[in-house]
């Protein structure tokens, strides 16, 4: 297991690996910019290999205008079911809802 957070952690030497399973929790609601992101872990990712991502989604605009969750400063990007649909297409990835606010995409072969 190799740890790597932009602050807390700033090995980038694990930016260099292949890895089959990528975690990340409670992380992609910080990211500025996540396309970038979400792009540089997909890209080390081994063929079959999973991101897996915990974060809260939106259900819908009612919900969302009364949810605490947006209230944190530190939340800048925030996800629904269907953001995660549209990115499991653009990356041609499998995916799964494990949990309420866990996904996980599958790089497909």
């Amino acid at each position: 297991m190799h740890l790597y957070d932009i602050f807390f952690h700033k090995d980038k030497s694990v930016l260099n690996e292949k890895y089959d399973f990528i975690t990340a929790t409670e992380v992609v609601e910080h990211i500025h910019h996540p396309s970038d992101v979400i792009s540089q872990l997909w890209s080390l990712l081994n063929i079959g290999g999973y991101l897996a991502i915990m974060t809260k989604l939106v259900i819908d605009q009612e919900a969302f205008s009364r949810w605490h969750y947006k209230n944190d400063p530190t939340h800048v990007c925030f996800y629904s079911i269907e953001t995660f649909n549209w990115l499991a297409k653009e990356l041609n990835a499998e995916i799964e809802f494990i949990d309420r606010d866990v996904i996980f995409l599958r790089k497909a072969e």
